[in-house]
This record gives C-alpha cells, structure tokens and sequence, in this order.
C-alpha cells in the first residue's frame, strides 16, 4: 500500500472533518445570541457547542496537524523551502488561531458572559471560508 495516499487520505478526511466544526460552531453562536433569553434554548446551545468543539473539532483539528506533518516527513522536509508549503503553513497556523479563538468564545457562553452579537459571529463565520479557498489554490497550483 502507498503510505503517502494513505496519509493523504486521511490528512483530507480530518481537515474535512475540522472544517465542518469550523464553519457550524460560529453558526451555533448565532441562533444562541438570537435566544439567549430562553433558558431552555440556552442549555440545548451549550451542550451542541460544547459536544462539537470537544468531541469532533479537537480531534479533526489534531489529526489534521498530525497527518499532514507526516506527509511531509514522507514527502522530505525539503518541501518546507517551497512557497507554497510555507504560504498553508501560515494558513493553517491562522485556522488553528481561529480554532482557538472559537474556543474563548465558548467558554464565554458557558459563563453567560457573551458580548457579542448575531452580527459580529455571521461575519466571524466567513473567516474560515476564505482561509480554506486560501489554502485549496494554493495546494492545486503550489506556486514556487
């Protein structure tokens, strides 16, 4: 078996996967704000924020880092001199400081202490969308 399409594979399963966290999470936020009055709601918010974060987000985001160095360790450490690797590099250094950020926002909605509108996590939503078209021209075209 080729180890490198194996690796590959999975890499694009997990970033896949940490995408999806990235892009659902921020809406959550949004229908939480919009009813932050209802108690019930709330709970029901807080435990699908948390259940995304914790148990797909954490893990799809570490894969991602752990099988993408691997491919790169298959491929040579020589690839790290290339534009390219070095442009998804920032990227993704960027996504995972997002990720992050995210992860702020959710412990301030587990202590009620959100300040932040509707508005403001729309906006935040479109963040993770235009790193990932970033990062997709970049490895399709791998300018040198």
């Amino acid at each position: 078996m080729n180890s490198y399409l194996l690796f590959k594979s999975l890499h694009l399963i997990a970033v896949i996967s940490w995408m999806a966290g990235l892009l659902y999470l921020p809406r959550i936020f949004v229908y939480h704000v919009e009813n932050l009055n209802d108690q019930n709601s709330s709970s029901i918010f807080k435990t699908m924020e948390r259940k995304l974060f914790f148990y797909i987000m954490m893990p799809a985001m570490i894969l991602s880092w752990i099988f993408g160095l691997i491919l790169i360790l298959i491929i040579g450490t020589d690839v790290f001199f290339t534009l390219w690797v070095k442009l998804k590099l920032l990227f993704v250094i960027l996504l995972t400081i997002y990720h992050f950020y995210l992860s702020k926002l959710l412990k301030d909605f587990n202590l009620n202490r959100n300040t932040k509108s509707s508005k403001f996590f729309r906006i935040l939503n479109e963040v993770p969308t235009i790193l990932l078209i970033l990062i997709v021209f970049i490895v399709i075209f791998k300018p040198i």
